[in-house]
């Protein structure tokens, strides 16, 4: 299965990143492709609502920054993972830049390998995660109707222990 890890961490060696790697050695380790992106080294604007994509540009965004590498990986992507630290109950900004670009190319149904989604998450406290959850549900298991392969969450103390790394690597390898 190809897998793309969406990054959101601006934090090459942080908590988040830390996670990710574990879950992607695991991920390979059942023989998966994964394929890694740290949204924020990458030059991707927000989406400007200028309609184009669903107009003109038939499902084309008309900025041409860094997100098009995005959207030709994710036609050829089985399961994304969508891996952020929380900042301010949600989602990491840079991160939510991508998401709102999905709106270009992504529709129910559409790219059409795309099946399932989890969440990592990482955060300094456990009652943090709403804004996360919220936008697993709305964007991805109700608009988009991914299958839910899990959220996988450390806070506090957990952030960086090798048991919640343990966790992460053995999830990746038991995607099936």
């Amino acid at each position: 299965m190809r897998i793309l890890v969406l990054n959101g961490s601006p934090r090459p060696g942080g908590n988040t990143k830390q996670m990710v790697n574990s879950f992607k050695e695991g991920a390979e380790s059942a023989g998966h492709q994964v394929d890694v992106v740290d949204v924020c080294r990458k030059r991707i604007g927000g989406c400007i609502a200028c309609e184009y994509c669903h107009t003109r540009g038939k499902g084309v965004c008309i900025q041409k920054d860094d997100m098009q590498e995005i959207y030709e990986m994710l036609q050829n992507t089985e399961m994304l993972v969508i891996a952020s630290p929380i900042y301010y109950h949600g989602i990491s900004g840079q991160l939510k830049c991508v998401i709102d670009r999905f709106y270009a190319s992504v529709s129910p149904g559409n790219p059409s390998g795309l099946k399932k989604v989890a969440m990592i998450l990482s955060s300094g406290d456990a009652d943090m995660y709403d804004g996360a959850m919220f936008s697993l549900q709305g964007d991805f298991l109700d608009y988009l109707g991914l299958e839910n392969m899990g959220v996988y969450t450390a806070h506090g103390a957990e952030n960086g222990s090798l048991e919640k790394l343990e966790e992460l690597k053995r999830f990746g390898a038991s995607i099936r």
